[in-house]
C-alpha cells in the first residue's frame, strides 16, 4: 500500500526513479564517486569485489546506483546487471592513457548488448585533478640497467576522451561526457542533472 501511494505521489509531483549501472576499469574511481554522491564526502575505498548499491536522491529523481567491480576477472559478470538499466555511467581514469583502448573495448562491448541498447550513456572523465603531476617510471635498457625517467601526467579533456572512446560513431545512443573529480565532487551533480533531464518514463503496464 505504501509503495503504491509513493508511486502515485511521484506521478502527481513529478518525482522519478532511475536504475543506474556504474562500470569501468578497476581503479577508475567508481566507488569513490558513489559515496561522494551518497555521503557528500571523500571516503577511503578498497577494490570492489562484487558490487555496491546505494540510493542517491537528486532534485526530483531517486537514482538506484549499482557499482560493480572492474577487475578483469569480474567483467564477465557485468552482463548479469544489465537488465532494467536506464542509464550506464562509465567511469574512466582520464590520466591513464595506457589503458584507454582497454576501456574503449569494454565500453563498446557493454553498449552493444541488446539489453543496454536503450540506456543513456554518461561518461565520467574522472581524475581531472591529475594535471601536470610528475611520475617516475623505470625504463629498461638493452644493457639490462634500469634508469628512472620522469614524465608529466595530464588528464584527458572531454574532447580527447570522446575521440579515444569513439563516441561520435554511436549514432543510436544518447551520450554525454563530463569531466569529473571524485574526491572533490567536480562534475558529479552535472552528470546526475543530465541523466534526470534525459531519462524516459518507463512504459505504462498493459491494461488487462
Amino acid at each position: 500500500m505504501g509503495g503504491q501511494l509513493s508511486k502515485m505521489m511521484g506521478k502527481i509531483f513529478g518525482s522519478k526513479e532511475m536504475r543506474l549501472l556504474m562500470l569501468g576499469l578497476d581503479a577508475a574511481g567508481k566507488t569513490t564517486i558513489l559515496y561522494k554522491l551518497k555521503l557528500g564526502q571523500d571516503v577511503t575505498t578498497i577494490p570492489t569485489v562484487g558490487f555496491n548499491v546505494e540510493t542517491v536522491t537528486y532534485k526530483n529523481v531517486k537514482f538506484n546506483v549499482w557499482d560493480v567491480g572492474g577487475q578483469d576477472k569480474i567483467r564477465p559478470l557485468w552482463r548479469h546487471y544489465f537488465s532494467g538499466t536506464q542509464g550506464l555511467i562509465f567511469v574512466i581514469d582520464s590520466s591513464d592513457r595506457a589503458r584507454i583502448e582497454e576501456a574503449k573495448s569494454e565500453l563498446h562491448r557493454i553498449i552493444n548488448d541488446r539489453e543496454m541498447k536503450d540506456s543513456l550513456l554518461l561518461v565520467f572523465a574522472n581524475k581531472q585533478d591529475i594535471n601536470g603531476a610528475t611520475a617516475a617510471t623505470a625504463a629498461t635498457f638493452p644493457t639490462t640497467r634500469k634508469s628512472l625517467t620522469h614524465m608529466t601526467i595530464t588528464a584527458m579533456k572531454p574532447q580527447e576522451v570522446t575521440e579515444a572512446l569513439s563516441l561520435s560513431k554511436l549514432k543510436d545512443k544518447v551520450w554525454y561526457v563530463v569531466p569529473s573529480c571524485a574526491t572533490t565532487g567536480e562534475g558529479l551533480l552535472e552528470g546526475l542533472a543530465w541523466l534526470s533531464n534525459n531519462v524516459k518514463a518507463p512504459p505504462a503496464p498493459a491494461k488487462k
